[in-house]
């Protein structure tokens, strides 16, 4: 252990010369202008912040003993190569490799090697640590036919590591068909369907930063961005790509990708059902091309003493075959003048002349050529037309007609269109439509790789938007159909990646848990044949006794009878004395019995459900009280706590742990050691998680979406974010596909 310990700080002190030797670099004879200046000084500073030692993770996780030297040839009698596995690449001051990057070809056994494929595998040793000090290893002796498999606890121990703070790296415990999804090529698209608790987040973070380092001068240039479905989870993962090193990835919502007009309206789930449909596309390119005119008068162009005239016909040709070739109306009007010009030089030609590239260029000037595309294609403004399309009833018709139902075009409409592009009502789902006009006008840039996590819940115009980012690169798509949550969430991989425009991606699997308890996972699954029929249950790796807890809180309705009973109960225990109130509290079932905590199951049982699942009028202490008990319990162990609960019980749960002085977090935020609670609404607890969950009534989850379905699959998202334990609080019924 000693020897590694000071293989360890030999290597944090080489990676601080590598840093001292980036940040030493003088630029004054290098960079030629300062924009190339510039250029390095902002490679330097990525260098630099490439380089940064975190205090707290060693450089290495493990090592690998091989047999033979790479390259196959015969070691001299100590055996073969010994290579160190870290998140990143660190050399002496000779050259020499101290740490070997987790994503080098040589690094690839440390995660595929076994038994029975040792890969010229000797030993592969994996290391514990505390506080970013080296503090066990274990072997495994793969070549060793004699010793016996056995589960790696060091593994086990680092995969339930406490969570605390934002989520980090997975590179120590990365599976092999983990790692087989992370190292595939980057001109391939690739889904990943993962059930919760199977990585899928983790193995598209990484497989960016392998493909970052693999196609790294290819993707220098196009770039690559990581598309998450709020800020509150992109927050969360934000510190994963530059804990390996990574910091020019770029990250943003679907909504920050297509922020043409600001978003300051709502609207029913069928209008923003209508406007994610395919369909749209369709009405949008009959909008855009709405403008275009027949030409009905020649075009008369005068160079010196003579005139020459494009008659209408032939000009009603080029614009016919303009539009036949269906290329973007922005480029089609860029190249109509030119095209017109061009009918003028041959027209010059034959009548004698030799006109040249200079005087097509002229004539393509003119006014009169000028005049003449802007009569038949005048340009177009995405955010005015998509503002027309919405407001006026008449131009709607005519775009939709065949393709919109008179039904669907009514969801379609504003009610209150506003006076002007800047009072209009814009909502997320308008935004996409503005998105996709602009795309028709002008082609959007395509980058060269997107990660797009929690893609179940996008519309197929939502699609369409993230897939014309990447029309020139390739996309690495996550989620899990039963965790869409949206009235328009996918029914299947297939159909999404054809809106997407990757029809060709293969579709990988992850059904193998490491991060939720068998136990929480198997309850989960009990709503899977309710809200995806066709997807297996996932498996989980992991064990934890008493991980699930159900705890059952008195109905308001039952107040009478409860506060009759400890009337009752202070009765008896006045005449039979002191020491026998706890046993008639027992009796009456108020002692906390049925799921709370102490007197807990006395407190506000008056109170009223509101229809929503919310608190009524008079709130409902008892369940309060019984979810603040929860969390005080899962604060006394070690990790983060998550208190999830339906939007709309969210304010009451605030007040209630305001007044009984609990600090708590909004989602995003980084626990502490002094604050580790965070308390979650419904709509934002998906992709993150927590060591502990506590979950308040669940009833109140599924009524607070449009649908049943939905519900369901909002409740199943949040019964997989705990990582150690979950509890579950509820005074309405459970629904029936829990049992």
């Amino acid at each position: 252990m000693e020897r590694e310990r000071a293989h360890l700080h030999a290597s944090r002190a080489a990676l601080r010369a590598m840093r001292e030797d980036v940040e030493s670099l003088d630029l004054a004879d290098v960079a030629g202008t300062w924009v190339s200046a510039e250029v390095l000084r902002t490679q330097i500073r990525n260098r630099v912040a490439a380089l940064a030692d975190l205090a707290h993770t060693p450089l290495f996780f493990g090592r690998l003993d091989y047999l033979h030297r790479i390259g196959g040839e015969e070691a001299e009698g100590a055996g073969g190569d010994r290579f160190y596995i870290g998140r990143r690449h660190v050399h002496d001051g000779s050259g020499d490799p101290m740490v070997i990057d987790w994503r080098a070809p040589v690094s690839q056994p440390f995660y595929r090697a076994s038994r029975t494929e040792p890969m010229d595998v000797g030993r592969r040793r994996r290391f514990g640590c505390t506080g970013g000090e080296l503090t066990a290893y274990e072997d495994e002796h793969l070549s060793d036919p004699a010793e016996a498999e056995t589960a790696s606890a060091l593994l086990a121990a680092e995969i339930e590591r406490p969570r605390v703070g934002p989520m980090r790296d997975i590179v120590a415990t990365i599976q092999p068909e983990q790692d087989e999804i992370v190292r595939a090529g980057v001109s391939g698209s690739v889904c990943v369907q993962g059930a919760p608790g199977t990585g899928k987040t983790a193995v598209g973070l990484h497989r960016v930063a392998y493909l970052l380092y693999a196609h790294r001068d290819r993707l220098a240039r196009t770039g690559a961005l990581v598309i998450g479905p709020n800020r509150s989870f992109l927050q969360y993962i934000e510190q994963v790509l530059p804990a390996l090193g990574e910091v020019g990835v770029a990250q943003a919502t679907v909504e920050e990708l297509v922020a043409h007009v600001p978003v300051r309206g709502t609207e029913p789930a069928e209008s923003a059902r209508v406007k994610g449909d395919a369909r749209m596309a369709e009405v949008l390119r009959r909008a855009v091309r709405s403008g275009v005119r027949t030409p009905d008068e020649p075009c008369v162009v005068v160079r010196g003493s003579r005139r020459w005239r494009v008659p209408a016909y032939e000009l009603q040709e080029i614009v016919e075959e303009l539009l036949s070739r269906d290329i973007r109306h922005g480029a089609a009007r860029e190249a109509l003048p030119q095209r017109i010009a061009h009918a003028v030089l041959v027209k010059m030609e034959n009548g004698g002349e030799a006109p040249d590239d200079r005087v097509q260029d002229a004539v393509a000037r003119s006014q009169a050529v000028k005049a003449t595309v802007k009569a038949v294609w005048p340009p177009v403004d995405p955010v005015r037309l998509v503002h027309r399309l919405l407001s006026d009833a008449g131009f709607l018709a005519a775009c939709a007609d065949g393709v919109l139902t008179a039904e669907e075009q009514r969801a379609v409409l504003w009610a209150r269109p506003g006076r002007s592009v800047r009072t209009a009502p814009w909502t997320a789902a308008d935004a996409v439509l503005v998105d996709e006009a602009a795309d028709l006008v002008q082609r959007t840039p395509s980058l060269g790789h997107v990660v797009l996590d929690e893609a179940q819940d996008l519309s197929p115009m939502q699609y369409r938007a993230v897939g014309r980012r990447c029309t020139t690169g390739s996309a690495t798509v996550l989620g899990d159909i039963a965790q869409g949550t949206t009235p328009w969430a996918t029914a299947s991989w297939a159909e999404a990646l054809r809106h997407l425009g990757k029809p060709e991606a293969r579709v990988e699997e992850l059904t193998r848990g490491f991060r939720v308890p068998r136990e929480v996972i198997a309850y989960a699954s009990r709503l899977l044949p309710s809200i995806a029929p066709g997807l297996a249950p996932a498996s989980s790796v992991r064990e934890a006794a008493g991980a699930l807890e159900v705890r059952r809180v008195p109905p308001p309705e039952a107040a009478g009878a409860a506060q009759e009973a400890a009337g009752a109960a202070q009765e008896a225990a006045g005449a039979a004395g002191a020491g026998d109130a706890a046993a008639l509290d027992r009796a009456a079932g108020l002692d906390g019995t049925a799921g709370l905590d102490g007197a807990a199951g006395l407190d506000g049982a008056a109170g009223l459900d509101g229809p929503d699942g919310g608190p009524g009028p008079d709130g409902h202490p008892a369940l309060d009280g019984a979810v603040l008990a929860a969390c005080r319990e899962a604060l006394e162990r070690e990790g983060s706590v998550g208190l999830i609960a339906a939007d709309a019980r969210v304010p009451v749960l605030a007040e209630a742990l305001r007044a009984a002085g609990t600090p708590f977090l909004e989602p995003g935020e980084e626990t502490s050691a002094e604050v580790r609670l965070t308390l979650v609404p419904a709509s934002l607890a998906k992709g993150l998680e927590y060591d502990h969950v506590v979950l308040d009534e669940p009833a109140a989850v599924v009524a607070g979406e449009p649908d049943g379905r939905t519900g369901l699959r909002r409740l199943y998202v949040l019964l997989t974010r705990a990582v150690s334990g979950l509890t579950v609080v509820h005074s309405r019924p459970l629904p029936e596909q829990l049992g």
